[in-house]
């Protein structure tokens, strides 16, 4: 079988089915579910608009970002003294908000209680257990779907209804521990150890915690264990992530060695790990709330970094994983399929799927748009640019095309067209909304802090609690250095951001910057000089220390960063010069 195997243990979860007639599963609903990279989304519409909400089963409630809530006109009232919400990134504060206009897949739900706070994750929010946990739940992403079921006197059956022949493997779930609905947690073993995993959808890898792994006896000094940044989720903190390889992985039975997983310095509350969402992709799950039990089959594709080939039960049979779904028969079940392909890094397969939808929908820009997606990620990028065009021809306002395109073009050192499609994407945007940050980003980069300083001020004033805060603090300080402008102001936001990022080469410049234009030359040449001993080859550090070491009269050191500048980049003279800054 090898590293790459997996095994399905059998034994004693083979169960006889009860009667049928002594058990009935009976779906409630079905949400199609669509992936956007490794998030499992669901679309949905508030008071008649139309919203998309990320499929989180690791969340107990529902979530929407304050500027969601803003942005849908819900009122928000404060949540009873001491309530927080906690997660990936820490903790934040939390409000409460209640609509009656709510539907998911055309059904319209009673009233439906939101938490507000947090990060802004890209979507309108995030659909949590008060919404999947009220019954029973079949989440089955390999085809693009979760359903919501009920189960009568099934207390001894096996739920996997679709199985057949395949085997399958069960967890049995710890019960909720509180009036609040159930999250999908047991244990799971990990080289041997128990540990306590919560299955969630929300979170796009799965993650061990830094005590559970060192635990096991694996911390960021061991061998073969890299640094892959920081992670980012509801709370306001980054989060230092490193990525290992275990010896072995068992979830219910199911046997995978040699898994590559994420290892976080975050605290998840009751729980050592969290199994994300490529877990989920590769399975189809049926998690019954009421008997606290989940089973589980594979249904193929890559697990926890592995392409299993061959894979066999524990009695050594061939596992048959051909998908007999049947092909999609709308634009929508392609589109559907396609993205999981893409979130599967099946490229070629998803760009098949998203060419049926288009052919069967040709004036639907949706469905353009996911595959100008995968010809980037193809290395097409002649196709995706054309796609993006496309796009825009067909939905001139969606101000996520213009902002990509105006980023692909940057990319490609052509500003032509760039200040056209951000101007449209800012026109286009609700106050409030996440891309406002991008906008002002995409600003400074064509040189226009004039334009990117309100986009600053209103992400920021939407946004009091988010893990993007320091990037956006850093913004506005560096747009009002650039101005000359609200020094005192742009001084208290580099440190804001210092705070919540240290050590950040990028906001040291920033906070340098101001000190230059108050004449701070001490205190601005420490700025720099941290900058650079984190950044060597920063060329606007080096022309500004340069500056600044010419009016402290060192004319020598001065000559040479400046001189080393201009080697890196040829019109940083220019660009100081565009500000009234002059040596």
């Amino acid at each position: 079988m090898g590293a790459t195997s997996l095994i399905a243990l059998l034994g004693a979860l083979a169960a006889p089915m009860p009667p049928a007639n002594q058990c009935r599963a009976e779906t409630i609903a079905t949400l199609p579910v669509t992936m956007a990279n490794l998030q499992p989304m669901v679309d949905a519409r508030i008071g008649g608009k139309p919203a998309r909400f990320i499929l989180d089963s690791g969340a107990f409630y529902s979530t929407l970002s304050r500027a969601s809530a803003t942005e849908y006109g819900l009122k928000v009232d404060m949540a009873p003294p001491g309530f927080r919400i906690s997660g990936f990134g820490g903790e934040t504060s939390a409000g409460i908000t209640e609509t009656d206009e709510v539907s998911l897949a055309g059904n319209e739900l009673p009233k439906v209680l939101f938490i507000v706070g947090g990060s802004d994750m890209g979507a309108t929010g995030m659909l949590g257990q008060n919404i999947l946990g009220f019954a029973d739940i079949e989440y089955d992403l390999p085809h693009g779907a979760v359903r919501l079921m009920k189960s009568i006197g099934c207390e001894r059956a096996v739920l996997a209804y679709w199985a057949g022949d395949k085997p399958y493997t069960m967890v049995e779930l710890d019960p909720p521990d509180s009036e609040f609905r159930p999250r999908t947690i047991g244990t799971i073993l990990l080289n041997g150890f128990k540990l306590k995993a919560m299955f969630d959808t929300g979170a796009a890898n799965s993650v061990i915690s830094l005590a559970a792994a060192k635990r096991l006896g694996v911390s960021p000094d061991s061998p073969g264990v890299v640094a892959v940044g920081q992670g980012s989720g509801i709370g306001t903190r980054k989060v230092p992530t490193w990525r290992a390889t275990f010896n072995k992985i068992e979830i219910g039975g199911e046997a995978i060695r040699a898994p590559t997983l994420d290892i976080a310095q975050s605290d998840f509350g009751k729980v050592d790990m969290l199994i994300g969402v490529d877990f989920f992709l590769t399975h189809r799950m049926y998690v019954s709330n009421v008997n606290h039990r989940m089973f589980i089959t594979y249904e193929g594709g890559p697990v926890f970094g592995l392409s299993p080939k061959g894979v066999r039960t524990s009695d050594g049979k061939p596992l048959d994983l051909a998908d007999k779904s049947g092909e999609p028969t709308t634009a929508d079940g392609f589109a559907r399929r396609g993205a999981i392909f893409a979130s599967n890094q099946k490229l070629t397969e998803a760009l098949a799927d998203f060419d049926k939808a288009i052919a069967l929908a040709p004036n639907d820009s949706r469905y353009v748009y996911q595959r100008a997606s995968a010809r980037f990620a193809k290395g097409d990028h002649a196709g995706g640019l054309a796609d993006l065009d496309r796009v825009i021809a067909l939905s001139p306002d969606n101000a996520g095309a213009r902002l990509d395109r105006a980023q692909v073009r940057l990319r490609d050192g052509r500003e032509e067209g760039v200040q056209a499609d951000v101007k449209a994407a800012e026109a286009a945007l609700a106050p409030s909304a996440d891309k406002r940050l991008t906008v002002a980003l995409l600003y400074d980069r064509l040189g226009d802090p004039e334009a990117a300083l309100p986009n600053y001020d209103l992400w920021l004033a939407s946004h009091p609690e988010d893990s993007s805060r320091g990037i956006a603090l850093n913004g506005r300080c560096w747009a009002r250095g650039l101005l000359d402008r609200e020094l005192d102001r742009a001084m208290d936001d580099c440190n804001a951001a210092l705070r919540a990022m240290p050590r950040d080469a990028s906001i040291l410049d920033s906070r340098a910057l101001i000190r230059v234009r108050r004449g701070e030359w001490k205190q601005a040449l420490a700025d720099y000089n941290a900058a650079l001993a984190i950044n060597p080859r920063g060329a606007w550090s080096l022309y500004m220390r340069g500056l600044v070491e010419a009016k402290s009269g060192q004319d020598a050191q001065a000559k040479s960063d400046r001189a080393a500048a201009i080697a890196i980049d040829a019109k940083v003279a220019d660009r100081a010069k565009k500000y009234g800054i002059e040596g």
